[in-house]
């Protein structure tokens, strides 16, 4: 008799524990599926996820001790929250638009450099090294705050004295260029490579916005140099003055879309679509005096962008 009673105590255990198993496999299958759904930021993400999980926890204990059981209490529970997907739908239309203040702050330094041409103080030093001093300032600032939106144009705009620095670095007398491809460009490319990834953690759209005036800066200079220089002449920039101010104005109203608008696909056009366009005015300026190799590095440069938003865009979509 005893072995008989021991024997169902056991069974009872058992079918207990194959039902927590049960009941945890489907919050875990729950929770994944929304987290799939949800894109948005990394950091605002695994919040959320961890508010959903709380929610429906404490609802299923609500029904528990209504007389449930486990698995039916988490059922009902879930059935009350709603959709996987369309929660998430909900969550990311709250989450990915961003406030004025956000677009103003994030826009600020495409309209910093836009100034810059219009007032032809691209010249002055001084005024060069305090817009320098306030980039660098702005990033340290926002990569020590929890990396916040209006941090990645600005950290764009850091990086590229850096990059252009390391290009440079070719054109010295030979016999130095080794300390170029040797030392300096690997170290860039790690530093470039580690933000990036970086970044991609948080989302990959702040890639897209970080990279943005990279390639617009690398269109006009690519496009507007001559003789085998990298670099354009003082009096090529000034001939381009009204295009650059264009250029970088453009930008700056496109960031503003970028923060305000709330569906995905909709940022990515936001940037992909002005930057086709600055494309095709560059072009246009620089047409009697851009080569096939310029024209072919400009196309190039668009399509590492346009080719990952594609990718990650694509199964939004449908």
């Amino acid at each position: 008799m005893c072995g008989r009673i021991s024997l169902l105590r056991s069974e009872q255990s058992y079918n207990q524990e194959q039902a927590s198993i049960t009941v945890a496999d489907k919050l875990a299958s729950y929770l994944e599926s929304f987290k799939n759904c949800l894109k948005i930021d990394s950091a605002v993400k695994d919040e959320a996820i961890r508010e959903i999980s709380t929610h429906l926890e404490d609802a299923s204990q609500e029904l528990k001790e209504g007389g449930l059981n486990e698995e039916e209490a988490l059922t009902l529970a879930t059935d009350k929250f709603g959709s996987a997907q369309l929660i998430a739908q909900e969550i990311c239309e709250v989450h990915n638009q961003g406030s004025w203040q956000d677009a103003f702050f994030t826009a600020l330094p495409h309209f910093l450099v836009a100034m810059l041409f219009a007032s032809y103080y691209w010249q002055n030093t001084i005024c060069l090294l305090l817009v320098l001093i306030a980039t660098t300032c702005a990033v340290i600032y926002g990569w020590r705050h929890n990396q916040p939106l209006w941090l990645f144009p600005w950290l764009g705009y850091y990086l590229l004295p850096v990059m252009v620095t390391g290009i440079l670095l070719i054109y010295l007398p030979q016999g130095w260029t080794w300390l170029a491809a040797l030392v300096y460009i690997p170290l860039v490319l790690f530093i470039v490579a580690y933000i990036v990834r970086q970044t991609t953690n948080r989302d990959w759209l702040y890639v897209l916005l970080m990279l943005i005036p990279i390639l617009v800066v690398f269109m006009w200079l690519t496009s507007s140099s001559t003789g085998g220089q990298f670099l354009p002449s003082s009096a090529q920039l000034q001939a381009n003055t009204l295009w650059l101010t264009l250029s970088f104005f453009t930008l700056a109203i496109a960031t503003i879309a970028f923060v305000r608008v709330k569906q995905r696909w909709q940022k990515a056009v936001a940037l992909l679509i002005p930057a086709s366009l600055i494309l095709l005015a560059v072009t246009f300026v620089n047409r009697e005096s851009i080569g096939l190799g310029a024209g072919s590095i400009l196309i190039l440069s668009l399509l590492i962008l346009v080719m990952p938003a594609w990718i990650q865009l694509k199964p939004e979509l449908r």
